[in-house]
């Protein structure tokens, strides 16, 4: 029996023990990081195909930025990139094959909204992309703004947040609207192009990917109002917070790695630095792999498996990518945007 199960069968005696209501908690699933170095991979779920950030070639083959993210967590925990098993999941599924453990990491173009950390009993480790909801317009309808979409025929996938933020957005500006709900992605966008509906919703960098999708891209406008904040980041249970800490410390080390001029390029160069935070990062001193449970050049593999976060983001998401988005608020805190992370100490 794998320590998650073990943990899980004693929080079920005590449940009955007690006779507290634990309906609405989930399951203890305390030593995640032991499972997986058991097992040998890391089980990550992400989106069942969304260009830039998740997505798999005819051989089978994953990339993406969301892909990327878990490889620098296989990275970390095996220094090995490849021991990671994707698993693709829908808007509708994503939180409730996290919650049922089968998979250990949500790494997904997920929402951070209370709701779904204090109601569903997930943790969200960071943001890795800061995003807000937009409109892709066919090009015949006459609208360069969102308050001119009033009465339009508006596709949105269910079960998202998207889908309440749309709801929200019109009723707040006395405005209509028909909407065309589907229960994917795919049929939403196949909806808006076959002209079941004039006007898709999604995230502003899903709409980049999305237009890529249509077969004649040129017919489609993405408009420039963001009409909600859309924090993205990896999602784990709540329930392991020595997981969780993993997770969140990898997300914060891509970020720290492209601040300090540590890339996959240099990596080797760093390990001979006279720096202190370097030498932090690289696992030269500070001991704070072990605070962890990983091995002290934990940071360092992350970064070789995958690059930093400047690297992760140009190769699949940047302006010489095929989505072309520019790193916006994206940005490090140092350059114009809100990027931040704490330090490694």
């Amino acid at each position: 029996m794998s320590n998650a199960a073990k943990a899980n069968a004693r929080y079920a005696f005590a449940c009955l023990l007690s006779a507290v209501f634990c309906a609405s908690v989930s399951p203890v699933s305390a030593g995640t990081l032991d499972d997986i170095r058991q097992r040998g991979v890391v089980r990550c779920g992400v989106s069942e195909g969304l260009f830039g950030f998740s997505e798999r070639n005819g051989q089978g083959d994953w990339s993406g930025f969301d892909v990327d993210f878990c490889r620098s967590v296989a990275g970390a925990i095996f220094d090995d990139q490849s021991k990671v098993n994707f698993e693709p999941l829908s808007a509708s599924e994503r939180f409730t094959a996290l919650r049922a453990g089968r998979v250990d990491l949500l790494s997904r173009n997920s929402t951070w909204t209370l709701e779904r950390e204090a109601g569903l009993g997930l943790a969200f480790a960071g943001i890795t992309y800061h995003d807000g909801q937009g409109f892709m317009i066919a090009r015949g309808l006459d609208a360069t703004s969102a308050l001119e979409l009033d009465n339009a025929k508006i596709c949105v996938e269910t079960g998202t947040t998207t889908q309440l933020n749309l709801a929200d957005f019109f009723r707040a500006n006395s405005m209509s609207f028909e909407e065309h709900a589907f229960p994917t992605s795919a049929d939403a966008l196949n909806a808006f192009q076959s002209g079941q509906c004039n006007v898709l919703t999604r995230d502003q960098s899903a709409l980049f990917a999305e237009r890529l999708k249509l077969t004649r891209p040129a017919d489609a406008v993405i408009l420039p109002d963001v009409i909600s904040k859309e924090p993205l980041g990896p999602v784990t249970r709540s329930d392991d917070f020595a997981w969780f800490n993993v997770v969140k410390w990898v997300n914060f080390a891509l970020v720290n790695a492209e601040e300090l001029g540590i890339s996959s390029a240099n990596a080797t160069e760093a390990l001979t630095s006279r720096k202190p935070d370097v030498r932090r990062f690289v696992g030269a001193e500070g001991g704070l792999g072990k605070m962890l449970g990983l091995d002290n050049a934990w940071a360092l593999r992350a970064v070789r498996a995958a690059g930093n976060y400047s690297e992760i983001y140009e190769r699949n998401l940047g302006v010489k990518s095929r989505l072309g988005i520019p790193r916006g608020l994206n940005q490090l805190w140092s350059m114009g945007g809100v990027l931040y992370a704490p330090p490694l100490r």
